[in-house]
């Protein structure tokens, strides 16, 4: 808005003729709008300047006398009228805007000259003000709670930079140093055989490195057998879902003509004697169980099976084993090599694994008698053991106090092979 504008919004009246001084007309408030009705909003208002009524001297002429003393209100008062606004002056400003705290802006008359027209007086040129909010109402800025599961800030850390070399220095040194060992650790942990091809020809096969080995390889059977349970069954399936499950004897197969003089003898009873039995006296003294479980073979393959039997745990019931055992070796004195020759199978199974409700001396798969390919006539099944352990034409049980010799893990394999 330029000068005229302004001027011509605050000309004041001609002076009356009684000879009193003119009296400034406040300019009426702006009426908010609809988009204006919320009082937090900030807003900009012309508000009135509310001036005393006064009595001003006249000149010779009948003109207002502008004395130092009667001058227009300056700046610094019309920010103190804002400060203490007169409500009660002006009833349509207290309908219209009763927040204190809004901001407004005051339009002051301009100085006029004895023939009414704009005073041009550097120090009374008329202007508008944007006065600010009152010092009692200011902006607050609340900070932003931080959630507990928001990344936290990275911390500033301050290092001299000459610590900052020396600890780079020295964790290079120990990096290093430890690198060197681990390779030097690993080297002694090779095969003898790899060592010469590397140029070391001392001997480094001691009965320490053996151990170590084998402690390295039954670290996770240790944890496994620490958490077994002897109430872990393993999951069930229906008939639909049975699978084709394959020959998986590690040599050949052996020929059907052992079946007929085949029997099985337990060893390490508590009578101290050894007892022989032969399919039929299983199959008619103890009650058949049947269950569909999961075969797990340790080449990665599996099958879903429906498996027939008598429980070990009916078996070691009948025949108890001698007091202090704590070990069965299963032994399969048919087994064959892969040219065909005699190469007898054996296993260790704990006494509480064979006492599991799941693990059978299984005489029958899917329904039909056991064939030569599946361990004809009788066979251990433990499904929660490794393929390995479920001992295909057993011909032998002895119970012992102490762990017996396992096949596999004569050749590297774990002993425990749980899953």
């Amino acid at each position: 808005m330029n000068n005229e504008e302004k001027a011509d919004s605050v000309k004041p009246e001609d002076v009356p003729s009684t000879g009193t001084g003119s009296k400034l007309e406040a300019t009426k408030l702006l009426e908010p709008g609809p988009e204006d009705a919320n009082p937090a909003t900030p807003i900009a208002t012309k508000a009135p300047l509310f001036a005393e009524p006064i009595e001003q001297p006249l000149d010779a002429d009948g003109s207002p006398r502008l004395s130092a003393d009667r001058e227009p209100r300056t700046v610094e008062e019309a920010s103190s009228i804002v400060a203490k606004p007169k409500m009660a002056e002006s009833p349509e400003a207290g309908r219209e805007n009763t927040n204190p705290s809004v901001s407004i802006a005051i339009e002051k008359p301009a100085a006029v000259d004895a023939d009414g027209s704009p005073s041009s007086s550097g120090g009374r040129a008329s202007h508008t003000d944007e006065v600010v909010q009152p010092s009692a109402v200011e902006s607050e800025f609340v900070k932003k709670q931080q959630s507990f599961f928001e990344e936290q800030p990275l911390p500033v850390i301050e290092m001299a930079p000459r610590a900052l070399r020396y600890r780079t220095r020295r964790e290079v040194l120990v990096f290093g140093i430890g690198a060197v060992a681990a390779a030097a650790g690993a080297g002694f942990l090779l095969p003898q055989n790899t060592l010469s091809r590397l140029g070391v020809r001392q001997n480094m096969d001691s009965p320490g490195k053996e151990w170590l080995l084998n402690k390295a390889l039954r670290i996770d059977d240790d944890v496994a057998e620490a958490l077994y349970s002897r109430n872990r069954m393993v999951p069930s399936y229906t008939k639909s879902q049975i699978t084709l499950i394959k020959n998986n004897y590690n040599g050949a197969t052996p020929d059907p003509g052992y079946i007929s003089a085949w029997n099985l003898t337990l060893e390490g009873l508590a009578s101290g004697l050894s007892v022989s039995l032969d399919i039929r006296n299983l199959t008619t003294r103890f009650s058949v169980h049947e269950q569909i479980t999961r075969l797990v073979c340790v080449e990665g393959w599996s099958a879903i099976a429906c498996w027939a039997g008598l429980r070990f745990d009916d078996l070691l019931r009948a025949y108890p084993p001698m007091s202090q055992a704590k070990w069965a070796r299963v032994e399969s004195s048919v087994n064959l090599d892969a040219s065909g020759n005699p190469d007898p199978y054996f296993m260790s199974l704990d006494l509480a694994t064979a006492r599991h409700s799941q693990t059978l001396l299984a005489t029958h798969l899917n329904g039909q008698p056991l064939t030569v390919d599946h361990g004809a006539p009788l066979r251990l099944l433990v499904p929660v053991k490794l393929g390995l352990k479920n001992v295909k034409a057993i011909t032998r049980i002895t119970f012992v106090a102490v762990e017996p010799r396992d096949y596999w893990a004569e050749r590297g394999y774990s002993r425990y092979d749980g899953i």
